[in-house]
């Protein structure tokens, strides 16, 4: 249940990237925020839009289901959003969302990376994350917690790619929505594959 709320923001996203025209400045969401709109980007600031107010009312939701509470991640995310977000309406300018997931991907490598540094057993994220899962060697978690900074890291680059590099941003909202969880998916089907003679017993 959880973890489909999660997606739903992704969808409204999408939905109002595909669906509005890039020069209407009169959509009911700019106006509802008293937003004029910009010269050719309105679908991504009415989606942006759409994206801040659907992850308020889904994580808050969650605070609710979480019993009072949300993950660091899901505040890093919500934190984020609306910031960079909210920075988007405010100047009509769609570069500070496109940043955002760039950035975002880039904390969650840091945090894999620097993570042994900051907790008392010295345990690297991953190991926490996945030690009831598997059952590897010091050496091997600190493995696994390296690729996993690498693969945020190159999950930043791609952002920053479909963003700015490739295409003038065409694909930007596609990769957004579907393409880094296609990213994420494969990986974690990668690690289950190449870890699966280390997975623990039932027991």
């Amino acid at each position: 249940m959880k973890a489909l709320l999660d997606f739903v923001p992704l969808i409204i996203f999408f939905y109002l990237y595909k669906t509005v025209d890039p020069k209407n400045t009169e959509h009911p969401l700019l106006q509802f925020i008293g937003s004029t709109g910009g010269v050719d980007n309105n679908n991504i600031l009415v989606a942006t839009t759409g994206l801040i107010f659907s992850m308020l009312l889904v994580y808050g939701a969650l605070f609710f289901i979480q019993k009072f509470r949300l993950d660091k991640q899901q505040w890093i995310v919500l934190f984020m959003t609306v910031i960079f977000g909210g920075i988007t309406l405010m100047l009509s300018d769609d570069f500070y969302i496109k940043l955002k997931a760039a950035l975002l991907n880039l904390v969650f490598s840091g945090a894999f990376l620097l993570s042994p540094f900051f907790t008392k057993d010295k345990k690297p994220l991953i190991q926490r994350l996945f030690g009831p899962v598997f059952n590897l060697t010091e050496k091997g978690w600190k493995n696994l917690n390296y690729a996993w900074a690498a693969m945020f890291a190159v999950m930043s680059f791609l952002h920053v790619f479909f963003a700015f590099l490739y295409a003038n941003g065409k694909y930007w909202g596609e990769f957004t929505a579907f393409g880094d969880m296609i990213v994420m998916f494969s990986f974690i089907i990668i690690q289950f594959i190449v870890l699966r003679k280390y997975f623990k017993s039932s027991e």
